[in-house]
């Protein structure tokens, strides 16, 4: 799991940028609206990153912020949605105004970014609107400032990236800081989460 990225923007496109980290070149894919909060080239750069691991398929996905990241991984969650489309979808809509069309449900909006068909835009309001209406904030609660550690952050976003959907991940991780299981390095923390899914 590759949380974030320290290093020198190198090179930017509307898809991607390159940032130089130890003396390797990282291809990070990006969203149009990420690209357009970038440094100039040749700058210090810390991206929140997801890494998509399928088969032969080895992606990694910058994020401008927590919510744009957020938004990105509910998006995957959808069945049909993959890493790909959900950028396209944040390159449409910046996260907070995709937020507001979803709860909306506004279909029409959501139909104008390029790749999202009618079908497509009901099933993300389906899918994500409950979630959000009931969040007090982007955020959705799984990564409010100050109310969990790095440690829950890592593990929930882990989940995620195994396929659990966020309220399967949460309610996982809200077990174990109940019951005082935050302990040990990330990989003991994620077996004891799975551990509470399969329960």
């Amino acid at each position: 799991m590759i949380e974030k990225i320290l290093g020198i923007l190198e090179s930017k496109t509307n898809s991607f940028l390159v940032v130089m980290v130890g003396g390797m070149g990282l291809k990070i894919n990006i969203s149009q609206n990420c690209k357009e909060s970038l440094p100039e080239l040749g700058s210090k750069i810390n991206l929140l990153t997801y890494l998509h691991v399928k088969e032969d398929i080895l992606d990694l996905y910058g994020f401008k912020d927590e919510n744009e990241r957020l938004i990105f991984l509910l998006l995957i969650s959808i069945s049909g949605i993959g890493p790909k489309l959900a950028l396209t979808i944040l390159s449409g809509l910046e996260s907070i105004k995709l937020k507001e069309k979803i709860v909306a449900s506004d279909v029409e909006a959501l139909t104008k970014i390029q790749g999202v068909g009618a079908k497509t835009a009901k099933r993300i309001i389906v899918e994500l609107k409950e979630k959000l209406v009931k969040s007090n904030d982007i955020s959705l609660g799984f990564n409010e400032k100050g109310k969990h550690s790095q440690l829950y952050s890592d593990v929930f976003n882990a989940l995620i990236s195994l396929g659990y959907k966020p309220n399967y991940a949460k309610r996982a991780c809200n077990k174990l800081e109940k019951n005082g299981e935050f302990e040990g390095d990330l990989e003991q923390v994620i077996k004891k989460a799975l551990k509470e899914i399969g329960n």
